[in-house]
């Protein structure tokens, strides 16, 4: 097979580079203060960021036309809510409110003495909280039905004199049976459903939600959880709490967090980058060169934030990740000038050499940052408003430390040229000898002495570790039993990485937004650990005029509600219909509703003695336009099974053909994001390997080589895929946009390393590949190595979404550079045949270690 390179985009583009970096060599001065200009009047949009700040949670973290965003306008304008009338499952929004679980330790009983009678107590102090100086209390501002507040009636029927043993889930009582199914957990009951013991009880209290009285529930709100973190530890209970408001709050109080996590990593990122650019040359040396790289990054990130934030574009919290990936970038930006420069000959002159690094780098930089311009380009049609906020910021940043990277770092790297050009000391820029003098102690020597080079190049010395991988690696790699190896564990691990893509979940917590120490994620464990026995009661919507009164019709729909009590995840004896109740209303005083007039004359009086069922029928003259059902589901022990729910439920009402049916429940907006994040994702997959695949012909002409670079992109998405799950990361929103993004940089590491092989002019494949290794073997470690570096600290974070982003990222620079350093190296060498010299005559153009 021939590999033939073509220079119709290339070579006029590395010439205009050649300009420009002569340029910049011979007027760093301009280069390097236009940008601080511009950064010290973009840094004023920093101030805005509490102003820009967005982290709404259904606004950022749903689909933004979410089917659950267009049921609910619908239930808002069939079924109005009632003030007067509450009922948590009829609220089509989560409410005001606010709760808390109470566990008995060392598995005890919490409905006997002393823990109950401490969870008595708590209740009473919590309904004694009161606001605006003991004037509005709870009673004052509850939610109410038949104009009483709404209480925790477990309490009353435990403390009731009258009652004898509680009966579960459902207790019957004088007002009606009353479920207990979602307030006691871990429950113990006899061979007659009767309770013998139970281990949790939720407590909720419900406030009115209207604007009138927004500002003293809040108010409430704040006093609710000032009590319970106040509350000295018992013995006999552990008590988590939470309200309506805990989430936004927990999120908007850590929109920030990420800051001082970024300052270590920038600590990190100065030390690592001056530990790679260190050399025992006191001219040579570059360490100054490394703490400006990383400075210019910085200051992109200033920039392109404080532009935007100028702009009005939303802060949202996943925006904190982009600094870690934009350092990473900046970082192989600097490796990539540094590496080229340093294969410039040392006595040319400052614009000289300047022109050639730039020929050679710039080009590969570019291709770099247009492939990640054309990632985010995809983010942001997104439909989560928090994945295209997040590509807005990370592509504004990628051009910002782009354009950094060609004039400022460019111009401190030229002013650096320039003091090695009149062969000055690192630290003090006092010229020194090149030469050692005999005369002078070996101290001397050692520290003011430098200036050294390759004279048969005419560069600088090769560093130890390009030439571990000429000598060493490269050779060892292609050993024939080393090639069997690898192709053995490359078949290893696509097996294992297709297992896991079968087996990793999807579905978010919301609590995973929330800190780990927060008294979100204590409860909403707790709930998921006491209380996913039964989980979300759910609407059935039938949204279009219905002839109740016709006996066929409403077999049919019968029909279609039966299938939703039949299906695995819905109890099939707890369920609320004003229909069944209306009949058997009808059967109690002698009417036969299956006659449209009388149907629809009684309904009044129905409604007088079961006024809860009103808010569930929507009576417009003589038709019923909409009205609703409620079933109850089980077993909602995980997001995954929440997914599984929805589609169930979804699916069962689509095939309904008695009448149009919707299924809804509050949390279903948060829910969509299950079908949204698979179809999403993808997507962007797709549209990320079809530029890759562009890009990769751009740069290794070859068809079969590109091929190839597009397949390594494919296969790393499916081990990072794969191993997802055997790290415990669900596939959400959030691992979404980082998916997304560290897609892209699979091809970096494979295209580089391919294009070195079919370009060397080696003829043996397996010595092309020993050539392409001791090039860029070292690069690419570097490269890998800086971006986990900068996104390491993050493993650290008490935050589950600056984890995911580590632990995705480590995956995808990980695999990444197993591809370019092990798979791809021996694949290529396996399917390209050994080339006469005279194929190959034309010099290749030399890419930019990376």
């Amino acid at each position: 097979m021939g590999c033939r390179r073509t220079d119709c985009l290339s070579r006029p583009l590395s010439g205009l580079f050649e300009k420009l970096g002569s340029l910049v060599g011979s007027f760093p001065f301009y280069f390097f203060v236009i940008p601080l200009i511009l950064t010290a009047a973009l840094s004023g949009g920093l101030s805005f960021i509490k102003d820009r700040e967005d982290n709404d949670l259904e606004r950022q973290y749903t689909p933004r036309k979410g089917p659950s965003k267009v049921t609910r306008a619908l239930i808002m304008e069939n079924f109005p809510h009632n003030d007067s009338m509450f009922s948590a499952d009829r609220l089509y929004n989560q409410g005001n409110f606010a709760s808390l679980i109470a566990v008995a330790t060392n598995g005890a009983n919490i409905l006997e003495n002393p823990a109950f009678e401490e969870v008595i107590n708590l209740n009473a102090e919590i309904l004694d909280v009161a606001v605006y100086n003991g004037s509005l209390g709870y009673n004052e501002l509850c939610a109410k039905a038949y104009g009483e507040c709404v209480s925790n009636t477990v309490l009353e029927i435990l403390q009731s004199k009258d009652e004898i043993g509680l009966s579960f889930p459902f207790h019957p009582s004088r007002s009606g049976p009353v479920f207990l199914g979602s307030v006691l957990g871990e429950v113990v009951t006899n061979e007659n459903g009767s309770v013998i013991s139970a281990q949790a009880v939720k407590l909720t209290y419900y406030l009115e939600d209207n604007e009138s009285t927004a500002d003293a529930a809040k108010l409430w709100l704040l006093g609710f959880k000032k009590l319970l973190f106040d509350r000295p530890d018992s013995k006999h209970i552990v008590v988590s709490y939470y309200t309506s408001k805990s989430k936004q709050e927990e999120i908007d109080s850590h929109t920030t967090d990420g800051i001082p996590l970024f300052l270590i990593t920038y600590a990190c990122a100065i030390t690592f980058s001056v530990i790679s650019c260190l050399r025992l040359d006191n001219v040579r040396n570059k360490v100054w060169v490394a703490v400006f790289g990383v400075f210019s990054s910085g200051l992109a990130i200033i920039s392109s934030f404080g532009l935007l934030l100028y702009l009005g574009v939303p802060f949202v919290i996943t925006v904190a990740n982009s600094p870690f990936l934009i350092l990473g970038i900046g970082l192989n930006n600097m490796f990539i000038l540094v590496s080229d420069w340093q294969h410039t000959k040392v006595k040319d002159s400052v614009p000289h050499r300047m022109a050639h690094s730039y020929k050679e780098a710039v080009m590969s930089i570019t291709i770099t940052a247009l492939t990640d311009l054309f990632k985010f380009s995809i983010g942001v049609t997104s439909d989560f408003p928090a994945v295209q906020s997040f590509c807005v910021y990370t592509s504004v940043s990628i051009a910002f430390c782009y354009f950094y990277t060609i004039t400022l770092f460019g111009s401190f790297l030229a002013l650096n040229g320039r003091r090695e050009a009149d062969n000055r000391h690192w630290l003090t820029c006092v010229k020194i000898p090149s030469d050692k003098l005999d005369d002078h102690s070996d101290s001397y020597n050692i520290c003011c002495v430098g200036g050294g080079y390759d004279p048969n190049t005419g560069t600088e010395k090769k560093q130890p570790a390009s030439h571990f991988f000429k000598e060493y690696y490269g050779p060892f790699l292609i050993k024939p039993w080393v090639k069997g190896a690898v192709i053995f564990l490359f078949v290893v691990y696509l097996a294992a990485s297709i297992y896991g893509c079968f087996h990793v979940q999807q579905g978010i917590e919301l609590y995973d937004l929330a800190a780990d120490n927060s008294h979100v994620t204590t409860f909403n464990i707790k709930d998921r650990q006491y209380f996913s026995a039964y989980g979300p009661t759910v609407m059935v919507i039938v949204s279009e005029e219905f002839p109740y009164w016709n006996e066929d019709k409403r077999q049919q729909l019968q029909g279609c509600l039966e299938a939703f009590r039949g299906l695995r995840f819905v109890d099939k004896d707890i369920f609320t219909s004003w229909l069944d109740s209306y009949y058997v209303y009808g059967e109690k005083s002698n009417l036969n509703l299956d006659e449209k007039d009388v149907f629809l004359k009684n309904l009044s009086n129905f409604f007088d003695l079961f006024p809860l069922f009103k808010q569930d029928v929507n009576l417009i003259g003589d038709t019923i336009a909409a009205s609703r059902f409620f079933v109850q589901t089980v077993d909602i022990s995980s997001g995954s099974m929440e997914m599984q729910m929805l589609n169930g439920l979804t699916s069962t009402a689509e095939k309904c053909n008695a009448a149009s049916v919707l299924v809804y429940n509050q949390k279903f907006i948060f829910y969509d994001q299950y079908d949204v994040v698979v179809k999403s994702t993808i997507k962007n997959v797709g549209v990320i390997t079809a530029v890759m695949l562009v890009v990769s012909l751009l740069l290794i002409p070859d068809p079969l080589c590109s091929l190839w670079v597009t397949f390594s992109i494919g296969s790393v998405t499916a081990g990072v895929t794969g191993f997802m799950w055997l790290w415990d990361v669900s596939l959400d929103s959030i691992s979404m946009i980082i998916f997304t993004v560290c897609i892209g940089f699979t091809v970096d590491f494979s295209a580089h390393v391919s294009y070195a092989f079919v370009t060397s002019k080696k003829t043996s494949p397996d010595d092309r590949a020993v050539d392409a290794l001791s090039n860029l073997g070292y690069p690419i470690l570097q490269g890998a190595l800086s971006t986990v570096l900068g996104v390491s600290v993050l493993a650290t974070s008490e935050f589950n979404t600056f984890r995911t982003f580590f632990k995705m990222f480590f995956l995808v620079m990980f695999l990444g550079a197993l591809h370019g350093l092990i798979f791809i190296p021996v694949i290529l060498t396996l399917l390209t045949r050994k080339e006469k010299k005279e194929e190959i005559k034309e010099k290749p153009h030399k890419i930019s270690k990376f």
